[in-house]
Parts: structure tokens; C-alpha cells; sequence
């Protein structure tokens, strides 16, 4: 009996075990390229708009410097004080302030023309008229007393005055820390007149809100499709399987779902762009790698999210993981026959704490259920989330899905910590801290690694050609441990070292082994 039973278990271990390869086995791809581990580019900057990467595409926007999500400190030039928010809004709007602002004195911007914009408080709210002319910022949502003129001398932008909806102006009457609007037309813009206010600003944020409501519909239309159909072309993919990259990772946006008619601001025709890469993709026998840059919602409060306002709202309602999952579905739905379609990235960078793991655990989960309705072999991509977070808290979650992928982005040049190092102790930062905590991810059996976003830029100054070739080869062998690949940020940019075209071209990287 005892014999029986040692037989049994041991046959039902084997079964478990042949169960549980099944599972953790990917299915062969009915494609031949591209294999594992991949080298990848990202093309950043096309679909997704990000002004760093090419600041030239805002020359035409009126007051360009006050954008959607413009932060700004009002300084009352009379009184010597700045305009705050009372406990960062909900209260009156006061000038008590004289020096070191800071978030209560700061606002942002919605811009409803050049001209025109609502000011939101730090807590949310929206200054406004009350009252008796009084200045306050109480409003959830701005109307029609929440919108304000901002009125400059001529070219000089470090002075504003600023028309309420009433007609008159902010005022900051000597001798009291009140904020009236109910000052007159006339005015010197000298110091003594206590309408006029300096202006200071500490964030400015260039995405695609930004871009689209800048120009408004008609122009932005123009310039993002002339900028799609110029800006990465067929060659590029040509130049890129040439390199010895083996895929692309292409961001986008949540409105390209939506397409040819997406909510306002965004403008149509991104997703025929889209389409034209899969072609070039398959000419050239690239994988591509469909990254989901910009939720609804915002999951991170930066412009490659195409927030707003710096906002971070994704993941705070069901109803922001269900949109998010219907454009997940739509791009599965259009791109699974295609043999260039490697993977799907669910959402780029989510910003810890405000992306909560269980929201984003929950929205992983659907996420993935849609891909897989349309397609059984491609790869599903869950990114870490950054801030504060542990980098190993997807692991088992992800190993519950067959082809997942765990994202982590490795950057040094965004941390003040590197400010002082040498170009030794960035290399050796990078072959021990880097490579420790990828290994810590990439466990056997577990699920795929993916160092979705790195570049060669550091800061270090005045390095030499010799000493970049360094820095970017110790990182590709590094990453290249990641068990599903790597990709460098960016295909194309202003900023030369973020340019793995030019970088390639110029000998300062070489993918040829």
C-alpha cells in the first residue's frame, strides 16, 4: 500500500511538473524574428508628443511659455507679497507672503485661449470672483467666474496684470493682504501700482495636451500630421534593422483609440501613422512593441502622459482602468494578425504612491485578458511602477500569466545623487547597483525582464567620445542580461547623446558583435 501511494505521489508530482512547464513555457511564435533577448529603440517623441525631444514643434504657439499646466508664482509688485491660496485652497485667495514661495503660492494653468486661462490652486480647487469683488479659490471645476484674462506690456513677460470676469482688475490694495478684482483700466505697470504683479515661473510642462490646445484644433491638426509623416519615416526602420536592433518600442497615446475623431484637444491621425509602422516593421522583419505612453487620466504627473496639468488621476476610479483596458482591447484587436506584433506594454511608468499596486494589480489583470482574447503569443509587458515602491512587488503577480513581462527603467542622469560621481563610479554604479536589483527581477521561472528605457547620458562633464563608448557598453552588457531585452531611449532627439541614430552613426555605440 505504502508502495502505491510513494507511485502515486511521485506520478502526480511528474504531472504538476510537466503542468507547470506547460504554463511558464512560452508557445512557439508562428513568426521567425525576432528572438530573445531583444535590442530595441524607442520612438519616443512621434505619436506621443515630448517638447524636450524636439522643442521646435511649439515655435507657432502663441505665449508658448504659458501652456496647459504652467505653474506660476504672482508676486504683487506694490505690496512686496505673493498671491496664496489659504491652505492650498478652499479659502480666499490672500498676499502674506513675501519671500520663499512655495506650493500655496503656486498655480497652475488651463489655458483656454492665448489669452485666457483658469488658475488652479494646489489642492485642487479654482481661484475665482466672490463676493463683494473678493478673490477666492473654492470651485471643483472652473466656469465663467473661475476664468481670467492675463494681460502683458507688450513683450515684457515678467509683468502681468490680470482681468477678472467682471472686467476689473486683481488688485492687492496697500497696507492689506486682501485680493480684490475691482481696479480700473489705467496703468503705469510701475511698482507703485497695485495691479501689476511679477511673474515667476517653476514648471512648464510641453506634451500633447499641451501641443493640442495650444494651437488649437485646426493648426494642431496640421503641424502633429506633418510631424507624424516626417518625422519617423520607412528609411528609419530600414536604418534600424541595419543597426542590428531587432525591434521597436512605439508610445502612444489612450486617444489614438479613438481615432479619427478623438476627444478634444487631440487631434486625429495618429493611428493610420501606427498602421504605416507595422508595415515598415514587417518589411524590415522587426518586432514592435505597442507601449501605452499616456492613459486616461494621467498615471504619472509628467507631459509624456499627456497630462493636463501635472494631475495624476489614472487609477482613482474604476472607470479609468475599464477605458484604459477598451484601448489595450482595440490595439490587441488591430494589430494580433500581424506578424511584427511582439508585445503590448499596458501603461508606461505609473507613479507610486497615487498608482496604487491593487489598482494597478486589477488593471495588469484585464489588460492582459484583453491582449489575450486577441492574440495567444504576444508578450504582455507590466511596467514597475516608479517612486517609492518595492522594485520585486510585481513578481508574483506576473508569474501567474504566461509571456508576461516585468518593464524596469534604469536612468542615472535624472538623479541628483550622480551630480558628483565620476565616470568610474557611474560605470561601477552601474555593473553593481543596476545589475544587482535587475537580477533581483529577473528570477528563474518567473517572468520575463524588460529594461524598457535606458540612454548614455550621465552627468558627468565635458566626458569624452572614449568614455561615453564606456558608459554605453557597460549598459548594454548589463541589461543584456535582461531575460526579454532592452531598449534605448530615443530613436531621434535634439540632445545628441539621446540619439541612438546619431550615437550609432557618430561610433559612439556599436550593436554589431
Amino acid at each position: 500500500m505504502r508502495s502505491r501511494l510513494l507511485q502515486r505521489a511521485w506520478l502526480l508530482l511528474v504531472l504538476c511538473s510537466l503542468s507547470d512547464a506547460k504554463r511558464r513555457t512560452p508557445p512557439p511564435s508562428p513568426y521567425p524574428y525576432p528572438r530573445l533577448p531583444v535590442r530595441a529603440v524607442c520612438l519616443g517623441g512621434w505619436l506621443v508628443t515630448e517638447g524636450w525631444i524636439l522643442p521646435s514643434l511649439f515655435d507657432g504657439i502663441p505665449n508658448k511659455d504659458l501652456l496647459d499646466g504652467a505653474q506660476l508664482q504672482l508676486k504683487a509688485v506694490a505690496a512686496g507679497a505673493y498671491l496664496t491660496a489659504e491652505q492650498g485652497g478652499g479659502a480666499a485667495v490672500v498676499a502674506n507672503r513675501t519671500q520663499d514661495p512655495s506650493g500655496w503660492e503656486t498655480f497652475k494653468l488651463w489655458r483656454m485661449n492665448e489669452t485666457t486661462f483658469n488658475f488652479r490652486a494646489s489642492s485642487g480647487q479654482f481661484v475665482g470672483v466672490g463676493g463683494g469683488a473678493a478673490v477666492v479659490a473654492v470651485a471643483a471645476a472652473p466656469g465663467q467666474l473661475e476664468t481670467f484674462q492675463l494681460v502683458r506690456n507688450g513683450g515684457d513677460k515678467s509683468r502681468v496684470r490680470i482681468r477678472a470676469p467682471n472686467g476689473h482688475f486683481l488688485q492687492v490694495a496697500l497696507g492689506s493682504n486682501t485680493v480684490t478684482a475691482d481696479y480700473g483700466e489705467s496703468t503705469s505697470w510701475g511698482d507703485d501700482d497695485p495691479s501689476v504683479f511679477s511673474v515667476t515661473k517653476v514648471l512648464e510642462l510641453q506634451g500633447e495636451y499641451q501641443i493640442c490646445n495650444g494651437y488649437g484644433t485646426a493648426k494642431a491638426t496640421q503641424i502633429l500630421r506633418n510631424h507624424w509623416s516626417t518625422y519617423i519615416v520607412e528609411d528609419d526602420f530600414k536604418f534600424i534593422s541595419a543597426s542590428g536592433l531587432t525591434a521597436v518600442r512605439i508610445p502612444v497615446g489612450w486617444w489614438i483609440a479613438s481615432d479619427p475623431n478623438p476627444p478634444a484637444p487631440y487631434v486625429g491621425g495618429s493611428l493610420q501613422t501606427l498602421d504605416n509602422a507595422f508595415k515598415w516593421a514587417e518589411k524590415y522583419k522587426l518586432g514592435v512593441i505597442v507601449d501605452l505612453h499616456a492613459a486616461p487620466g494621467s498615471q504619472n504627473p509628467w507631459e509624456h502622459s499627456s497630462s493636463r496639468d501635472g494631475t495624476q488621476e489614472w487609477g482613482t476610479s474604476d472607470a479609468s482602468i475599464a477605458q484604459t483596458v477598451q484601448v489595450i482591447d482595440f490595439l490587441a484587436s488591430r494589430y494580433a494578425k500581424s506578424p511584427s506584433l511582439l508585445a503590448v506594454e499596458l501603461m508606461n511608468e505609473p507613479f507610486a504612491p497615487r498608482a496604487t499596486l491593487e489598482s494597478l494589480m486589477k488593471y495588469y489583470r484585464d489588460g492582459y485578458n484583453a491582449v489575450r482574447k486577441h492574440s495567444p503569443t504576444a508578450y504582455v509587458v507590466m511596467s514597475n511602477r516608479l517612486g517609492p515602491h518595492d522594485p520585486t512587488e510585481l513578481l508574483q503577480f506576473a508569474d501567474g500569466f504566461p509571456l508576461a513581462v516585468v518593464d524596469v527603467h534604469y536612468y542615472t542622469v535624472f538623479n541628483d545623487m550622480f551630480n558628483n560621481l565620476t565616470v568610474e563610479q557611474n560605470i561601477d554604479f552601474i555593473r553593481s547597483n543596476f545589475s544587482s536589483e535587475l537580477r533581483s527581477v529577473t528570477t528563474q521561472n518567473g517572468p520575463l525582464t524588460f529594461v524598457g528605457e535606458w540612454v548614455a547620458e550621465w552627468r558627468v562633464p565635458n566626458a569624452t567620445k572614449e568614455e561615453y563608448q564606456r558608459y554605453g557598453k557597460v549598459q548594454m552588457d548589463v541589461y543584456g542580461q535582461a531575460t526579454f531585452g532592452w531598449s534605448y531611449w530615443t530613436l531621434k532627439n535634439v540632445n545628441n547623446h539621446w540619439n541612438l541614430e546619431w550615437m550609432i552613426n557618430n561610433g559612439y555605440i556599436s550593436l554589431k558583435t
